[in-house]
């Protein structure tokens, strides 16, 4: 049989591209080199792998992690990649290698918590000046005129509000002043939406969501060019940051990998059914959901996205106290404040800030996220048992 000059699907990239069991002892499944450095013949050739940038010791390199970023990066549809221990050691490892003092950021207003944390009381410690910005109308960027800014950086869908930003218009004005545009297209993950298609120069994610899909890891990845992703290997995971990903955790997330297609059709799926019982429902105050019918952002989000994942926000007419009683009635969905399981988890920012208070007064909720706001990570559960919990629960509000 010939093969076609036809490329191979994404399905097909996210189980096979960057590996051949011919490499690898014939091994179907993907090895794990569980090695802290590597040993060389001679003198010469440790030099030659050094100045190639191979693989001499683990924290930059590894043969399993190295197989992850180029599956990675092709299925963003970049020229690079590199992993790192969580989500949150992808941002660090970022900003803190593209940006330095004097420099500036844009941001979008509302960001997941610990990014919000990071771009608001941890980069100006630096001398790095950072600009919100509410990238829902991209026409504001315009208003920020500076030089010194290097990044525009935002969510989309933006957590936890689910909130849907137009990649194209913002990375169009954010190049024409000269920066580059990172998006966190963790909500999304490449199976869904690819920012790079869209203008994008920098697609983040924190691998221990939807990619791997499991909820047994932690991991985080930035895929874009090869010039910045180079300098986020040799300044970030060498010596600023240094939060390798460990190989046993890479593995995991190409295990996960090769389902992602399937599970993210199941997830969207079931995320639109639940998302139109809860708008129908006369307890249900608002949703937010990219795909939902009458959302105003629908249309662009079927423009960048294939489906609408599995993220969704919404609040009861009850407000912060229904929300509680809410989730205390459900019985399938868990409490938990992680995202993209199989399971369906569900969490309530305003209920988590007000404990915070307790002990850190100055903690808020981000520009946008309101009390009475829940956020659902709808799972990969039989449908019908999925609205069945949250007719069962919204009864007993």
């Amino acid at each position: 049989m010939t093969r076609s000059n036809r490329p191979p699907g994404f399905a097909t990239r996210a189980i096979h591209h960057g590996y051949d069991a011919k490499d690898h002892h014939r091994a179907v499944g993907t090895p794990i080199y569980m090695t802290s450095t590597f040993a060389f013949d001679s003198v010469d050739e440790a030099e030659a792998v050094a100045e190639a940038g191979g693989a001499t010791y683990a924290r930059e390199h590894n043969p399993t992690t190295a197989i992850l970023e180029a599956r990675l990066a092709n299925l963003e549809g970049a020229e690079a990649c590199v992993v790192v221990a969580s989500g949150m050691a992808a941002v660090g490892t970022l900003l803190l290698s593209l940006l330095s003092q004097g420099d500036a950021i844009v941001v979008h207003e509302t960001l997941y918590s610990n990014t919000f944390a990071m771009a608001h009381d941890g980069l100006p410690r630096f001398g790095i000046e950072v600009i919100p910005v509410d990238l829902a109308n991209p026409a504001n960027l315009d208003a920020v005129v500076s030089k010194r800014v290097k990044l525009v950086y935002f969510e989309t869908p933006v957590n936890p509000t689910a909130q849907v930003l137009d990649i194209a218009a913002i990375s169009a004005r954010a190049h024409a002043m000269g920066a580059k545009v990172v998006v966190d297209s963790t909500f999304a993950s490449p199976a869904v939406q690819r920012p790079i298609e869209h203008g994008a120069d920098l697609v983040l994610h924190s691998l221990t969501k939807y990619i791997n899909g499991h909820g047994d890891m932690l991991g985080g990845a930035v895929a874009g060019d090869a010039a910045s992703i180079a300098k986020l290997r040799g300044l970030g995971l060498r010596y600023i940051t240094g939060a390798t990903l460990s190989p046993m955790a890479a593995f995991l997330v190409l295990r996960g990998m090769k389902t992602l297609a399937l599970r993210m059709e199941r997830h969207g799926s079931n995320a639109l059914a639940v998302a139109n019982m809860l708008a129908a429902h006369p307890k249900v105050a608002w949703v937010r959901y990219p795909f939902l019918p009458g959302s105003p952002t629908l249309a662009l989000a079927q423009k960048q996205m294939s489906n609408g994942s599995a993220m969704l926000s919404f609040g009861l007419k009850d407000g912060f106290e229904g929300a509680r009683r809410l989730m205390d009635g459900l019985e399938l969905v868990q409490r938990a404040v992680s995202l993209g399981d199989a399971e369906s988890l569900i969490m309530h920012p305003g209920s988590l800030t007000r404990a915070r208070q307790r002990t850190r007064p100055e903690a808020r909720l981000a520009t946008g996220v309101t009390e009475d706001l829940i956020r659902l990570s709808v799972g990969l559960e039989d449908e019908a048992d999925l609205l069945e919990d949250f007719s069962r629960a919204l009864a007993r509000v």
